[in-house]
C-alpha cells in the first residue's frame, strides 16, 4: 500500500566553501554568502552581517598559519544555519557582555546575538570548532526594513 506524504518535502539546500584566515577571506565569504542567499531568494540581512562577524572572527581569533576556515550555509523553508568552523581549538567564544567602552573590538558577538534566533559553539573533531547562528526565516519578513 502506497502512502500519501502530508505536506510539502522538506527541501535543504547548502553552500559551503573555504577560506583564507586573513581580512580578504573573510570579506569574500561575506559577498559570497550574499551572492548565495540571492540565489535561493532569501533576503540578505541579517544573515550577512552574521556571516561577516563570525567570518572576521575566524580569520582574527581562529586564525592558524597554513589552515583555512570553512564557512557553510544550510537553508529549509524555516531556517538558514550559518557554520563558521576554523581549525584553532582555543579561543572559544566566552559568555557576550559588553565590553569597556575604551576597546575597539568585542561586540561582534553582540551584534550576532542581537540578530540570530540562535547561536552557540561546538566542538570537534579535533582540533576544529564550529561557531554557528541560526536565522527563523519564517520571522525574516518581520526584520526587513520597509524601503519607500
Amino acid at each position: 500500500m502506497n502512502q500519501e506524504l502530508v505536506g510539502p518535502p522538506r527541501h535543504t539546500r547548502h553552500f559551503s566553501a573555504q577560506f583564507s584566515p586573513t581580512p580578504r577571506g573573510a570579506r569574500l565569504a561575506r559577498l559570497l554568502a550574499t551572492e548565495q542567499l540571492h540565489a535561493w531568494g532569501l533576503p540578505p540581512d541579517p544573515a550577512r552581517l552574521v556571516v561577516a562577524e563570525l567570518a572576521a572572527n575566524a580569520a582574527t581569533h581562529g586564525r592558524v598559519p597554513g589552515r583555512d576556515f570553512r564557512l557553510a550555509l544550510h537553508a529549509t523553508a524555516e531556517c538558514l544555519r550559518i557554520e563558521v568552523t576554523d581549525t584553532c581549538p582555543e579561543g572559544l567564544p566566552r559568555p557576550v557582555r559588553l565590553p569597556p567602552a575604551t576597546t575597539e573590538s568585542g561586540r561582534g558577538l553582540l551584534l550576532v546575538e542581537a540578530l540570530a534566533d540562535r547561536w552557540g559553539v561546538t566542538e570537534g573533531p579535533a582540533p576544529r570548532k564550529t561557531v554557528w547562528a541560526e536565522l527563523d526565516l519564517t520571522t525574516a519578513a518581520a526584520r526587513e526594513p520597509v524601503h519607500r
